[in-house]
């Protein structure tokens, strides 16, 4: 009895002990969430790619933007709870038309119905969402107390091989283009088709040029290490990467080898890190068997693109583009629109400062977008817009 008795003060230490240090390790969390908040109330966190309309267009009401009521809980990963709760600012919402309809016909059609989806999505929730075409826009939205909401065409195919259509989807609202989505392209190659052009062709290079006259972003998530040096190459503004992580840390072909993250300081373009768990976890990128058996991503592995991208590239080069409702999870830890404060409680935790989560969170995104404002500016000064055709510079018979 005694042996017990006096074992009773020890464990009693030990008790106090690591409840005191679990005590402090909670109030150390806190202390990063609360950064991660202050950051996100301070800039719009601005995330590059959200696959919204497209959940919306594939819902059971198809295209009904009211059935699928987002001031309500949904069962995907966007809603305007979650996109509060998650400190999101400004969102570039994706008007995905797949590759497929370069075989099928009607891409430029799908297109548009896909614009007038975000369209409707920002009309009908006017008092939580505003429209932006320009970096000042998303300012002002945000200081309405509004996410700041843009329009992001995923894949060139949809201008069926047209400067013209290409201005006018720019007229309609469209801020960014990528170039390519999963298949090769008359004038461009995809990251995940075998090479045709070994890059971009003459039309291909024009389209950019064009782009950079509209003002458009070059979104050159997608596309191949050929594309991607060609239109570094061709490019008088930043360029983007919509929705991208790092190659070196898990070999996908969507994600962007260190010799491309290494232009990007004398271009002043951006990655924006992407959630998709086969691009952000090897083991899941390498995996093949049934769905149930998947491994699982995590934030960490996030993290770990994001720094990787901060170490090669620098501060001022890496952004966020989740691509939720693209994906039919997000890794443990991001699993919808409501976690990114988490995600910068973990960098504060890492040592991140303030100023480097303002950075990641907007600073950088909206320097490149008024870098291609000037640009676009000062080439409409010097220059009509581009009457070339696929005819003229790559020789193809229409």
């Amino acid at each position: 009895m005694m042996r017990i008795l006096t074992r009773i003060p020890a464990i009693a230490v030990l008790s106090a002990l690591v409840f005191g240090l679990a005590a402090a390790d909670a109030r150390a969390q806190d202390e990063h969430l609360e950064t991660a908040k202050r950051v996100l109330s301070s800039v719009p966190l601005f995330d590059g790619h959200n696959d919204l309309p497209w959940a919306i267009r594939n819902a059971e009401a198809p295209r009904d933007v009211r059935a699928y009521d987002i001031s309500r809980p949904t069962p995907g990963h966007t809603d305007l709870a979650r996109l509060r709760a998650g400190g999101v600012g400004a969102q570039f919402w994706s008007v995905y038309v797949p590759s497929s309809v370069m075989w099928d016909g009607g891409g430029a059609r799908m297109q548009l119905e896909q614009i007038d989806i975000a369209l409707q999505i920002i009309s009908d929730h006017r008092e939580d969402l505003g429209l932006a075409l320009t970096a000042a826009d998303v300012m002002d939205q945000f200081h309405r107390g509004k996410v700041a909401s843009m329009l992001g065409m995923e894949g060139g195919h949809a201008i069926e091989n047209s400067l013209g259509a290409l201005r006018a989807f720019y007229a309609l609202g469209v801020r960014y283009m990528t170039l390519t989505h999963s298949a090769n392209l008359p004038w461009a190659d995809s990251c995940c088709a075998l090479p045709e052009l070994g890059g971009l062709s003459a039309f291909g290079k024009e389209v950019v040029r064009e782009m950079n006259w509209l003002g458009m972003l070059v979104d050159i998530s997608h596309v191949s290490p050929g594309s991607m040096h060609d239109a570094l190459d061709v490019t008088e503004a930043p360029v983007i990467f919509s929705h991208s992580s790092a190659r070196a840390v898990t070999d996908h072909p969507r994600n962007v080898p260190d010799d491309v993250l290494r232009r990007l300081p004398e271009n002043g373009g951006v990655v924006m890190v992407t959630f998709v768990e086969s691009f952000v976890n090897q083991e899941v990128a390498n995996y093949v068997g049934p769905q149930e058996g998947r491994p699982r991503a995590t934030m960490a592995d996030v993290v770990a693109h994001i720094e990787h991208i901060r170490e090669v590239a620098g501060i001022d080069h890496v952004a966020i583009g989740g691509d939720y409702d693209g994906i039919d999870r997000g890794p443990v830890g991001l699993e919808d629109v409501s976690t990114y404060p988490a995600l910068f409680a973990e960098l504060s935790r890492r040592g991140w400062t303030e100023s480097e989560l303002r950075a990641l969170a907007a600073d950088n995104l909206l320097r490149v977008m008024r870098a291609a404002e000037a640009t676009a500016r000062r080439l409409q000064a010097e220059r009509d817009p581009s009457m070339a055709t696929i005819e003229e510079l790559d020789g193809l018979v229409p």
